[in-house]
């Protein structure tokens, strides 16, 4: 059982005009920033700002009027319920989501708003996978995963299709592997267009599932990544065996290079991505040797993350740029020593954000205070200034 270019050719004609055909443009700032010439399509403009629409729209197409009128089936957390209950409910087939009870209320409700049923059932993934397998079986649904099955796998293809239409010269895509759906698919249509193409596959450094099969070893998997997308403990089985032959190599992402990842989307393409979605820039950040100098079509998969989520990384981005700095100074309790500091802070161009007072530290003197001052900077070098300005006053930060 295998996913052809005509299996994708077709999805792409059965898709056409219900799905976004989405932009794939050249990004002059990322090319310069990782030193290749960087092309990105956005999958983020998608009605429900991901590629899954794509391969869920083409299962529900192929699906019998006997099957449509039965309704259909499938445990996601994510991108993929919320693609399957849109397009189910456009095509009047009724739609049931196993979700795990901790998924996030923004995901459940949204899914709940394109008219689907939601059953929030057990701890994980799989746990909701086990459920609805049972639900399936006991209502006679059709059951849709999210990234096993050829007819997704081919929808997800169409990527790739579109990709190479917009940039028929690219030399290498850098694609998130999750359950495997997206790699199978667009790695299928790529090679068969572009044999010399080259395919990495991207891994969350906690999840790294697909790499650990190619090894034969035992995962080591586990643990909070911003790329919840990505975090699947087991690959698919009819994904890895299409992707596995077409990759040239998988590299795993930590968590600081997806974080700075959709930063810089934000800051410079003004556009929002979940991490996963950002996976395939966070690789040209990690990896930028392994880059350098191609022609790099980026997949921009997803845009679903949680708006406190995306605060933290932005913020967290700013920290790790040095344009917000905290200041700990430590002197004399007595009235105006915090106003003398401020002032110093202030005249060297530095926006005070948030200030704490801290007497009762067992290193600092009795008769003492310690000050946390965090400052809003313009640059590394301005945080430098404001330093060195402290430091000439009598007030040198401490580590």
């Amino acid at each position: 059982m295998s996913v052809t270019l005509d299996d994708i050719r077709a999805a792409a004609d059965r898709i056409r005009g219900q799905v976004e055909r989405t932009p794939c443009r050249r990004s002059r700032t990322l090319s310069q920033i990782v030193g290749a010439e960087v092309w990105v399509k956005f999958e983020n403009l998608q009605f429900t700002a991901a590629f899954k629409e794509r391969g869920a729209l083409n299962k529900l197409l192929q699906l019998t009027d006997g099957e449509k009128k039965r309704g259909v089936i499938a445990a996601s957390a994510g991108n993929h319920a919320q693609g399957l209950a849109y397009h189910g409910q456009r095509l009047g087939v009724p739609v049931t989501i196993v979700m795990p009870r901790q998924t996030p209320i923004m995901k459940v409700e949204h899914t709940r708003g394109f008219g689907a049923e939601v059953i929030l059932q057990g701890e994980t993934y799989d746990d909701a996978g086990l459920y609805a397998r049972q639900i399936c079986d006991q209502r006679d649904l059709v059951f849709v995963h999210a990234f096993n099955d050829l007819d997704v796998i081919a929808g997800q293809g169409t990527v790739a299709l579109e990709m190479l239409e917009d940039a028929p010269d690219l030399e290498v895509l850098p694609i998130p592997i999750g359950g495997g759906g997206l790699i199978s698919g667009m790695a299928t249509a790529a090679r068969a267009i572009r044999p010399g193409i080259r395919i990495v596959g991207l891994e969350a450094a906690m999840y790294p599932s697909f790499t650990a099969r190619m090894s034969g070893a035992r995962p080591n998997i586990g643990g909070q990544t911003i790329a919840e997308g990505i975090a699947v403990k087991t690959v698919g089985e009819l994904t890895f065996a299409i992707a596995e032959p077409l990759i040239d190599e998988v590299l795993l992402l930590e968590e600081g290079d997806l974080e700075r990842a959709v930063a810089l989307y934000v800051n410079v393409e003004k556009t929002v991505a979940e991490g996963a979605g950002a996976a395939s820039l966070a690789a040209l950040l990690a990896y930028p040797e392994k880059f350098k100098g191609e022609k790099v079509g980026l997949v921009l998969c997803g845009g679903n993350i949680d708006t406190r989520l995306l605060a933290s990384v932005l913020t967290r981005e700013l920290i790790r740029k040095r344009r917000m700095t905290r200041f700990r100074i430590v002197g004399d309790d007595r009235p105006g020593l915090l106003a003398t500091v401020s002032a110093v802070i202030g005249g060297a161009g530095g926006n005070i954000i948030e200030v704490a007072h801290n007497r009762l530290s067992l290193d600092v003197p009795a008769k003492g205070a310690e000050f946390d001052i965090m400052v809003e900077t313009r640059d590394s070098r301005h945080t430098d200034e404001i330093t060195e300005a402290l430091r000439e006053h009598g007030y040198p930060p401490r580590g």
